[in-house]
């Protein structure tokens, strides 16, 4: 690294009690405060927030997905565009997935080799197929700040032989993809990153395995996989605590998929710098709002008269302005605007959530502060 060069990740503070830790990851589009949740923006919008809206919010990267923008608007619109900063006009960093999962949870018919994965689209059956080259070809057409492997991904639970198999191809096509990434440019004149996936179910030998083969290697930073999928939450704490144990400090981890605010305390306890989850989103479309004191369905009749703020705790645009009985009223009408209101809500409270964690890291005192949340949490309103 020159003299003139930003380190890509540098932790700033650790705390004295756990692996909670606080840092700083640094891309050519914004320096990124973690531990971070990173709002998913699958189809390149966070689905009813924009992105005024969104920086308002203080979110400083996004997540969007190689599967569906590899289908939707295709790499030649993606090129045309000049990479998806430019295709959505967002400022700030992106990370995108490889899509690999998005293979083996939405497509029919496909088929694994040591190639790659043949798989037919979700959108209208045609065929198609990701290699370890081409996910990251599809990645420097898109422009991600931060982009993933291809890996392959099991469920929960699964047979040894079958998490061994998918263990060694996974490995492999990691491999593959930075050796084409190393040796491929950047398309738009700005540097992008590469991380690795660890796998490997839950057998903790696997998991081992995996992180010193693969974790070593030039990548910048660490993800956990194949979490999240059925496990109860308790093993699914174990293997990343487990996880993070073998990871290098000096790079950021990634817990992939994950989750509650709940999931999210845990695992910086445990040593996560990063997150993403559609659930404040999805949840806000249902009507599902967090706050302060629990998760609320808005739509319960207690709120049809209910002219409180939504969460005097965390003051988003929706709880300033709208209230718990105006709220509810969009949702039972069907209102497009009950959906915008929510999801700017819970991505509110999830990015304040993270800034508090950072606070309390900083201030060493996670533990007290993760248990005064989780008290009011459980309030239940």
């Amino acid at each position: 690294m020159g003299s003139g060069e930003i380190k890509f990740f540098k932790v700033l503070s650790q705390s004295s009690e756990s692996k909670a830790r606080t840092g700083l990851i640094s891309t050519a589009h914004s320096v990124i405060e973690t531990p971070v949740f990173m709002p998913v923006g699958t189809l390149g919008t966070v689905k009813a927030v924009n992105n005024a809206e969104l920086e308002n919010l203080g979110a400083g990267i996004i997540l969007g997905n190689t599967y569906h923008l590899y289908l939707r608007p295709g790499n030649g619109i993606m090129s045309k565009a000049g990479g998806l900063h430019a295709f959505m006009n967002w400022k700030k960093s992106i990370l995108t997935d490889s899509g690999g999962f998005q293979v083996f949870s939405l497509s029919s018919l496909k088929k694994v080799t040591d190639d790659g994965v043949r798989f037919n689209s979700h959108v209208d059956g045609s065929k198609h197929i990701f290699t370890p080259e081409s996910v990251v070809e599809t990645q420097r057409i898109i422009g991600s700040d931060i982009m993933m492997p291809l890996d392959e991904c099991i469920a929960y639970p699964a047979a040894r032989k079958q998490a061994e198999k998918a263990l060694g191809r996974t490995i492999d096509w990691e491999k593959r993809c930075l050796k084409h990434f190393s040796s491929t440019e950047p398309l738009y004149g700005f540097n992008q990153n590469l991380f690795c996936i660890v796998q490997g179910s839950t057998y903790r030998d696997l998991r081992s395995r995996c992180i010193e083969e693969l974790c070593g290697l030039p990548f910048s930073g660490c993800a956990v996989g194949g979490l999240a999928v059925g496990e109860e939450n308790e093993l699914m704490y174990e293997v990343t605590d487990y996880c993070t144990d073998l990871m290098p400090a000096e790079k950021p981890r990634y817990l992939m998929g994950v989750g509650t605010p709940v999931d999210i305390l845990e695992s910086v306890e445990r040593g996560i710098d990063m997150f993403d989850c559609v659930m404040p989103t999805r949840n806000a479309r249902h009507g599902r709002i967090f706050t302060t004191y629990g998760e609320i369905n808005i739509r319960n009749a207690k709120y049809a008269e209910d002219f409180g703020m939504i969460d005097d705790k965390c003051l988003t645009y929706t709880s300033l302005n709208f209230s718990f009985a105006y709220l509810r009223h969009l949702f039972i009408t069907k209102e497009i605007l009950g959906a915008q209101l929510a999801s700017i809500h819970n991505i509110g409270f999830y990015l304040k959530l993270m800034n508090d964690i950072r606070e309390a890291v900083r201030e060493d005192r996670f533990k007290e502060f993760k248990k005064t949340f989780l008290s009011n949490y459980n309030l239940k309103k």
